[in-house]
């Protein structure tokens, strides 16, 4: 009987290999270290607070 209900079910969804395969091809752009872009970050939100202290509008 159980054999008969999994013929009759519909086959599995594709695993991801599509998305796989897209995140392995090369793209053109920017090439930022992940450490750089932190440090960035860190930065720019450093300034806004000193400029909401230094300038308050």
């Amino acid at each position: 009987m159980s054999k008969k209900k999994k013929s009759e079910s519909a086959p599995m969804p594709a695993a991801s290999a599509g998305l796989l395969r897209f995140f392995e091809e090369e793209t053109e752009g920017i090439k930022v270290r992940p450490e750089l872009l932190i440090v960035f970050a860190i930065a720019l939100i450093a300034v806004c607070i000193l400029a909401r202290i230094f300038f308050p509008v």
